[in-house]
């Protein structure tokens, strides 16, 4: 562990993460370890990729594992079924792969024995309150998978997660925003390197009066989930303003994608592919300025 005063931050995205994948990689191969890692959503499987060290299962869970229509995709909807099939996708594959050869098995042993803490985190769909999961809270592979899921479940996309009889969506409706600056500072970090799923400058607009009925009559059985998809742009933005501001004062690093082709539901092999060789790319590029400032 050498930047244990700096916290580590992934923000969700969904398949934008085959972008941001990259930096995972790249911070494992330039062996740089930080202490206390957050994430939510797909941050929250960059995260446990991240202290895994595994730089095959980093990239592949954002590309060539989501190349499996009869799990993802558009046609599902038509089977009623969700988008992502995330039991499978998440529980499914820690129960599947054992096999050090293939990318998509989980290194569990690696994982506890790392050091550092993770922080991940998911919505209560019925009562509207965060929970915060930690190392501690992972009692076993698929039970750690489960919790990814959790932070994971896009509404709509991905069917909900029940964790000890609670159910959960995902953790970008928390109150952070799917990106838990604040519970770093609130942990005592003052140094920060970000990792965005969105170019520098976005804003996220509020959704029109068409798009928030509809919300509401799909989340009829849980209106805090609706109620806080309408207000989540004003969190966000706020957030993103924050960090702004602390990336003028020195005391954070954000790494903003020079490009985003990809949408959080992206299911192309060819276009996810691109996003990762973009991300490499731009990874190989920046991380000298990584360390300079990491270890100024």
């Amino acid at each position: 562990m050498n930047v244990p005063d700096v916290a580590l931050i992934f923000e969700g995205g969904g398949m934008r993460a085959s972008y941001t994948s990259a930096v995972v990689a790249k911070l494992i191969e330039e062996g740089i370890s930080f202490g206390h890692v957050y994430g939510v959503s797909a941050g929250a499987s960059n995260t446990v990729n991240y202290l895994s060290r595994d730089i095959p299962r980093a990239e592949a869970s954002f590309t060539t594992y989501v190349d499996n229509p009869d799990h993802i995709g558009w046609h599902r909807l038509l089977k009623r079924q969700y988008f992502f099939d995330g039991p499978w996708i998440y529980e499914g594959a820690a129960a599947r792969y054992d096999n050090p050869s293939d990318p998509m098995t989980f290194d569990w042993e690696l994982f506890q024995a790392n050091p550092a803490e993770a922080h991940l985190e998911a919505f209560d769909a019925l009562t509207g309150q965060s929970v915060l999961w930690t190392k501690a809270d992972m009692t076993s592979c698929a039970d750690m998978m489960l919790k990814v899921r959790a932070s994971s479940s896009l509404p709509g996309f991905m069917e909900p997660a029940r964790v000890e009889g609670r159910i959960y969506m995902d953790g970008g409706l928390t109150e952070n925003c799917g990106l838990c600056l604040m519970p770093a500072i609130n942990d005592g970090f003052d140094r920060f390197f970000v990792v965005r799923t969105q170019p520098r400058g976005y804003r996220k607009k509020k959704p029109n009066p068409v798009v928030m009925a509809a919300m509401k009559r799909t989340f009829k059985a849980t209106p805090l989930v609706a109620a806080r998809m309408a207000e989540r742009w004003r969190g966000y933005n706020d957030l993103c303003d924050k960090l702004e501001k602390l990336e003028r004062s020195g005391a954070a690093y954000v790494f903003y994608p020079d490009e985003m082709h990809v949408s959080n539901h992206t299911t192309d092999l060819e276009q996810l592919n691109a996003s990762l060789a973009s991300g490499k790319e731009q990874a190989r590029r920046e991380s000298g300025e990584w360390r300079e400032w990491l270890f100024q």
